[in-house]
């Protein structure tokens, strides 16, 4: 079967298009704003890729066109593909229908940390010899991409809350119909599609009502909103996890000393080197080990594995270095993602925090979280905002109560020569973006790799 992808840059349409060659379908795919790591991975597989949304792809008479989200009504393509009353199907449908109905699925949900979550479990099952399938919504070097079919029983697939497509608002992972869930955290986001965190609740609710008596609810029982999701019904038996300490919690892990963990289940106390930063991947770390269990696996061999996960790329990947200072990338948009990527890095700072943040996303865009911003960069030194698109707020207003250096760019270039001028010896500069960054790291690393 030939499918044509319409998104196929986004980390979640790549890995549906990396699923689809391998289970030996011609693929080709098409998007704009195509940038890396995705655009370099699809082209490492031999995918086609065309630019734009030229109805002239029609041409190509795909037997399926697959659309993902970022596809709405006005694009000239799908209104071509309706015209002509030809197939489609939307990303998560086509995986719930052509992948996971054989696998036994772990589906990873949560506001923050589903990717890293995932990875850490896929990392873990594979060290244990259980060979699973995946769908990561980033790319993890240690797995060699962000998807792959497997040969196991198990797939492991990111479970996003936003919605499938233009024509189907349920949240992606209703179609995955899991054996295994991890809910590791609840906080109200992604503004454009719903207004208010009820709304989200209300979708993790429909995803509870499939999950299996026979399966497992992994909860991070540190988080405050996930009871109430789970009040309205829960038909599976439950795992509490903690990184905190929790006493509810049947599962924990703990900060011991720089530079290692201990986990505790069932009696087991188990010490390990631990190469990551921050409480937020204790927690994920948590989350993880939980999902792992449920799957079977032993715990001593997971503890073992994750010691030495390395993490995903954009979730604080060192890119270059700059007079000095460490420059690392990271994905996080969310007011608590910003924050907790800050905090993990004064774990081990010695120098300034310099934060490079583009509001991005629909929601930051919009303003729906920008009085939380100022809290959420609080233990940054350096704030540097960038932005070339249209935002529904004042960035100067917002953040007049930061207590440190601030300016906003609206120029990938003068921010570039900002950060050389201002980087110095023991420094960290944490690029802060769900996007291009307006090419901002290719810049950085063509003009500093040594």
């Amino acid at each position: 079967m030939h499918i044509h992808i319409l998104g196929i840059c986004g980390t979640f349409m790549g890995g549906i298009a990396a699923l689809a060659q391998q289970a030996g379908h011609r693929v080709t795919g098409c998007d704009e704003n195509v940038y890396p790591p995705m655009s370099t991975q699809l082209t490492d597989l031999g995918i086609e890729l065309i630019e734009g949304w030229s109805p002239d792809q029609l041409a190509l008479e795909p037997d399926l066109f697959v659309v993902g989200n970022v596809v709405s009504r006005g694009n000239p393509l799908m209104e071509a593909i309706l015209d002509a009353r030809l197939p489609f199907v939307s990303g998560p449908q086509w995986l719930g229908e052509h992948v996971l109905t054989q696998r036994r699925v772990i589906a990873i949900a949560g506001t923050h940390g589903k990717t890293t979550t995932t990875a850490m479990t896929v990392w873990m099952l594979q060290q244990c010899g259980f060979e699973p399938g995946f769908l990561v919504g980033g790319v993890v070097p240690q797995l060699a991409g962000s998807a792959n079919l497997g040969n196991g029983e198990w797939f492991v697939v990111e479970a996003d809350e936003y919605d499938t497509a233009f024509f189907d608002k349920r949240s992606k992972f209703v179609h995955y119909r899991p054996d295994v869930v991890v809910l590791n955290n609840l906080e109200f986001d992604h503004a454009d599609i719903f207004d208010s965190l009820a709304d989200i609740e209300w979708q993790f609710h429909q995803l509870m009502r499939i999950v299996p008596r026979s399966g497992s609810v992994v909860v991070n029982v540190d988080d405050p909103n996930l009871p109430r999701v789970l009040e309205r019904g829960c038909w599976t038996p439950q795992l509490p996890v903690s990184s905190t300490g929790n006493g509810v919690a049947a599962l924990a892990v703990h900060a011991s000393q720089p530079g290692e963990i201990s986990t505790s289940y069932e009696g087991q106390s188990i010490g390990s080197r631990w190469l990551l930063h921050g409480a937020h991947n204790r927690a994920n770390s948590a989350a993880a080990l939980g999902a792992c269990i449920s799957a079977g696996a032993d715990l001593e061999q997971c503890v073992e594995s994750l010691s030495d996960f390395r993490g995903v790329k954009r979730r604080m990947e060192a890119l270059v270095r700059i007079n000095g200072a460490w420059v690392y990338d990271d994905f996080a948009h969310h007011p608590t993602a910003i924050r907790a990527t800050i905090s993990a890095v004064t774990e081990a700072k010695a120098g300034r925090v310099i934060v490079v943040f583009e509001p991005r996303s629909s929601t930051m865009r919009s303003g729906t979280h920008g009085k939380a911003l100022v809290e959420a960069f609080a233990d940054a030194d350096e704030l540097l905002v960038f932005s070339e698109h249209e935002l529904a707020w004042n960035v100067e207003d917002a953040l007049s109560g930061f207590d440190g250096f601030f300016q906003s760019f609206d120029s990938a270039e003068a921010l570039a020569n900002a950060i050389s001028d201002r980087a110095k010896a023991q420094d960290v500069v944490v690029l802060m973006s769900n996007g291009a960054l307006g090419g901002l790291r290719e810049r950085l690393v063509a003009e500093h790799r040594p």
